[in-house]
């Protein structure tokens, strides 16, 4: 008797393991939603064929189709000039030259207003710095011409607008003063130029308020969003954001080494919010 017990407790046991197992991939398990299924016949009316269509809810998804088309790529013109040898020749004295533009870099943005026909958008000060012409590249890969409205350099920062029609999609901006370390967010921009344009990468704050030296910068003492989201160079001037798709810091640097040439990975940064939109209120006026 106590044989067939044994028997029947192994055999109940297994049978609840086969429906755990089992019950992991119905459409109301934990880590799957429900979704929409349609049936159709095919024409001898014997075999039916389920359509599953899956969509995203993901947050992150979400936060980033809310912004992308905010983003844009950043280009920095500047005039090159050749010089004729044959006017040299006979000008020694004078510069008789033909000057063209060209793309000396690359960065990002985000339009934070649209307004009276003008695009408004934020970027880092360094993303515009001695540009003889700026042209925007759009999400959708339209391409317009934007002027600087104005610029700090200490806190690399800098104001553009842009005559469109183009572009339709303004971001907000989130309270960086409520960051906390360990709340993800998203990065998004241009990394190494407009052929990776609306870049998306993921990570966590690292530190909501970090002082960083003006050995650190290059230029002067600044407070950052310390984030291990991915930022290269092209990501400067694009969006940090929540996962409610505000913005809360602008991307500007990175740390790849320490002053001793030790390799460090996971080390960006970010001017907060709050400080981006005291420069905007500033600036504007």
């Amino acid at each position: 008797m106590k044989k067939h017990s044994l028997i029947i407790v192994a055999i109940v046991s297994a049978l609840v393991a086969s429906f755990v197992v089992y019950s992991g991939l119905q459409p109301d398990s934990w880590f799957q939603q429900r979704t929409n299924t349609t049936k159709t016949s095919n024409s001898a009316g014997t075999t039916t064929i389920a359509k599953t269509a899956y969509t995203s809810s993901d947050t992150a998804t979400t936060a980033y189709n809310k912004v992308k088309n905010a983003v844009v790529t950043v280009q920095n013109l500047q005039k090159t000039s050749s010089s004729s040898s044959w006017s040299s020749y006979f000008q020694q004295n004078q510069q008789d030259s033909s000057s063209e533009l060209e793309t000396a870099s690359e960065g990002s943005g985000v339009v934070y207003k649209i307004s009276g026909g003008y695009a408004y958008i934020i970027t880092n000060n360094h993303v515009v710095a001695d540009s003889d012409e700026l042209q925007l590249i759009t999400a959708s890969g339209k391409k317009i011409q934007a002027t600087i409205v104005g610029t700090d350099s200490s806190k690399d920062l800098a104001l553009l607008k842009a005559k469109t029609t183009d572009i339709k999609t303004s971001a907000s901006f989130g309270n960086a003063k409520k960051l906390q370390s360990g709340q993800q967010v998203l990065a998004i921009g241009s990394p190494l130029g407009s052929d990776y344009a609306t870049s998306l990468t993921s990570g966590i704050v690292s530190a909501p308020r970090r002082t960083l030296s003006a050995e650190e910068t290059g230029s002067s003492a600044t407070t950052a969003i310390q984030t291990d989201a991915a930022i290269n160079p092209g990501n400067s001037g694009g969006p940090l954001i929540n996962l409610k798709g505000q913005v809360v810091g602008i991307n500007s640097s990175k740390i790849a080494s320490s002053t001793d040439g030790t390799s460090v990975e996971g080390m960006g940064f970010a001017i907060p919010a709050d400080i981006v939109q005291t420069f905007i209120k500033n600036t504007e006026k």
